[in-house]
């Protein structure tokens, strides 16, 4: 019997945002992974993870998550933890790794199943979606993400603020993630387009601390760095305009 793998998407932080069909994931799999960062302090997955399976079915590995700029040493992390996750494969032949938001929107899960797959010959990968940040922001702030033939531009800002005001210049409603260290820049970014006015940002979704604000209250101070930003599209308030 060929090992499986399935990466669960366990939504950005609130247990209820998690499907049923996740949850069935989760308890159907024989260890559920959570990535934890060096320091060893619980992560969002983990603690959502355990409103669903007792804790002595979840297993902590570690992941260079917030290591940014020493390459060697989150190789030799990624290295570790994939041969951490292969081994339990193997001893336990069924496991899912559960990761905040989707597991195929810029997750850890990408590279852990290419490294596992390497690892473990056969091994069947699947994943199951989750709530995305995006989506939940935008239920609690009152945002829409698109209307009739709008596009919708996900932009991670780790990549530069320079790429996320490419795409605010462009048309359709922009979202951009991890922006918290740069939140001066996205500010400005969204002064000299023009889009600031309607753009919304959210940490913490879901959680005791979180917090949903309008963009124009950024004031160039560091925010957490999963913070989330919806700046709409620009529209001109014609019901069934853009049908």
């Amino acid at each position: 019997m060929s090992s499986r793998l399935v990466g669960v998407g366990v939504g950005p932080g609130d247990p209820e945002l998690v499907t049923v069909k996740g949850v069935n994931a989760l308890r159907a799999a024989e260890v559920v992974v959570v990535p934890v960062m060096d320091t060893g302090e619980r992560g969002r997955a983990e603690a959502t993870v355990l409103h669903y399976v007792p804790a002595e079915k979840v297993v902590r590995v570690v992941f260079a998550l917030n290591e940014r700029t020493d390459r060697a040493r989150r190789e030799a992390a990624w290295d570790a933890a994939g041969e951490r996750v292969a081994a339990l494969l193997r001893e336990h032949g069924s496991v899912a790794f559960a990761t905040i938001g989707d597991p195929n929107v810029y997750s850890t899960f990408t590279y852990l199943a290419q490294t596992v797959g390497e690892l473990v010959p056969g091994t069947a990968v699947e994943t199951v979606p989750g709530i995305t940040a995006m989506q939940d922001l935008a239920a609690r702030s009152g945002a829409v993400l698109t209307e009739g033939t709008e596009p919708l531009t996900l932009v991670p800002v780790t990549a530069g603020a320079a790429v996320l005001k490419d795409a605010l210049n462009g048309p359709g409603t922009v979202v951009a993630y991890k922006f918290g260290r740069q939140a001066a820049e996205v500010a400005e970014a969204l002064r000299e387009t023009g889009r600031l006015d309607d753009a919304v940002w959210g940490s913490a979704l879901g959680l005791p601390e979180e917090s949903v604000r309008a963009a124009a209250e950024l004031d160039g101070g560091p925010l957490p760095y999963l913070s989330t930003l919806i700046a709409p599209a620009r529209r001109e308030g014609v019901r069934g305009g853009k049908l």
